[in-house]
């Protein structure tokens, strides 16, 4: 990565930081609270998107939320890869979103790995599970909650090594 993307990427982080305090430990009206996050990410909130406080994330421009969306509180979007989620998906308490990993190396883990993670239509997250980066978290797909998904499951319910299917 180069030092002048660097810096800008380290701006929009300042920034956020300060727009997430204000978020969190202030009272807003529901209009306040989605311009705010419209400013944290970049991008427009749908009105048919909830998203309960507190919400966390890292750097905030690469998230793009659908419509009829709910997150819900706790959730951590960690989004310099990219973080997509797409129409009608429900995130439970707690979840995280990585995008960003480190090398395994001792000599490179203070490099960046970026890879983005795509939550498709009609999904759910169960509170505090974790995806990481370069998952797809397929149509219709369950994710149990305290799960860690480290790979694309498609339309599967996971927990520990059980995967069951979903019936639809």
């Amino acid at each position: 990565m180069k030092t002048q993307d660097k810096e800008l990427i380290q701006e929009i982080v300042e920034q956020n930081q300060r727009l997430l305090q204000n978020l969190n430990t202030q009272r807003h009206y529901e209009c306040e609270a989605r311009q705010l996050i419209s400013e944290i990410t970049g991008q427009k909130i749908p009105k048919s998107t909830e998203i309960r406080l507190p919400f966390y994330t890292d750097y905030g421009h690469n998230i793009k939320i659908g419509e009829r969306v709910f997150i819900n509180l706790n959730v951590m979007m960690v989004d310099l890869g990219g973080i997509t989620i797409e129409d009608d998906v429900l995130i439970g308490p707690g979840a995280y979103l990585l995008s960003v990993n480190h090398g395994l190396k001792p000599k490179q883990r203070k490099e960046l790995e970026l890879k983005p993670v795509l939550i498709k239509k009609n999904a759910w997250i169960g509170a505090r599970a974790t995806i990481c980066p370069g998952v797809i978290v397929g149509e219709n797909a369950v994710v149990a909650a305290g799960a860690g998904c480290t790979k694309e499951y498609g339309r599967c319910w996971r927990t520990r090594k059980m995967i069951k299917k979903i019936d639809e």
